[in-house]
C-alpha cells in the first residue's frame, strides 16, 4: 500500500528539512514538495530530500491539489512543511486503511515553550476525535481513489482542511490515530495564546454560519496584523 506524501510549502527554509526527514519511511513511494513560490531558500533544501519538488500558484489546497494530481501512491499523506511524522507512522495508516478507513488523522503536540501548550494541543485533539473533523497540522491522510472521487480539496483559501474532512466522514470510517505528529506552536507564541484560541474560534464560527472562506481569510490576515 504505497503513501505518497505531499507537502505544501511557502517559505519554510528553516523547517522543511526536518519535515521530510521525518517522511521517509519503508510505506513511502515518494515524498512531493509543493511550492508556492518561495522567497527563501524552500525549494532548493526541499530538492535535497524530497523525490520531486513541484512549482504551483500559491494557495495550501491548490498546491496540496497539484500534488496529488501526480502523485502515484494508493494513498495520500497531507504534511504541513513544519509538521514532523512520528516513527512508524507508514505502518500506522497501512493498518488503518487496511482495516477498512477511508482516511484519517493524527494526534498532535505543538512544539513550543509555553507550558499551556500541552493542554491546548490535548483539547484539540479531543475535538477531532470526536467531530471527525480535523485540520491540516494533524497531517491528514486519504485512499488517494477516495480523494479523487471527493474532487480533491476546494479551492479555497481558507479552512480547506475542514471542509474535506467534513466530506470525508461521509464516505465511511475515519481514522483517529493516537501516535503524534510534532506541529510548530510559532502563530501560537507570536501572536498569544488567548488571542490565538479565539480568532482561531471565530473563524470556525463564521465558517459554520456560512461566512465565505474569502471573507474568513481576509479576517485572518488582518487580525494576525
Amino acid at each position: 500500500m504505497p503513501i505518497s506524501v505531499i507537502v505544501p510549502a511557502l517559505d519554510e527554509g528553516r523547517e522543511i528539512a526536518a519535515a521530510l526527514r521525518s517522511a521517509r519511511e519503508p510505506q513511502v513511494c515518494e515524498i512531493l514538495v509543493v511550492d508556492g513560490g518561495s522567497s527563501d531558500d524552500t525549494a532548493v533544501r526541499a530538492s535535497e530530500l524530497a523525490d520531486r519538488v513541484l512549482g504551483s500558484a500559491r494557495g495550501r489546497a491548490l498546491q496540496m491539489n497539484a500534488g496529488a494530481g501526480v502523485a502515484r501512491g494508493d494513498v495520500l499523506l497531507f504534511l504541513h512543511a513544519d509538521t514532523r511524522l512520528p516513527p512508524g507512522f507508514g505502518a500506522a495508516i497501512e493498518v488503518a486503511i487496511t482495516a477498512g478507513a477511508v482516511g484519517g488523522r493524527f494526534d498532535l503536540v505543538l512544539r513550543g515553550q509555553h507550558p499551556f501548550l500541552p493542554v491546548i494541543a490535548g483539547l484539540i485533539n479531543l475535538r477531532s476525535r470526536w467531530t471527525r473533523i480535523f485540520t491540516g497540522d494533524q497531517a491528514i491522510f486519504v485512499r488517494r481513489e477516495v480523494f479523487e472521487r471527493l474532487g480533491g480539496f476546494a479551492a479555497i483559501p481558507l479552512m480547506e482542511d475542514v471542509e474535506l474532512s467534513t466530506r470525508l466522514r461521509r464516505e465511511g470510517a475515519i481514522a483517529s490515530l493516537r501516535q503524534q505528529v510534532s506541529t510548530s506552536a510559532r502563530r501560537w507564541e507570536e501572536n498569544g495564546l488567548l488571542r490565538t484560541i479565539l480568532l482561531m474560534w471565530s473563524l470556525r464560527l463564521g465558517y459554520a454560519c456560512g461566512v465565505s472562506p474569502e471573507r474568513l481569510a481576509a479576517a485572518y490576515r488582518a487580525r494576525r496584523g
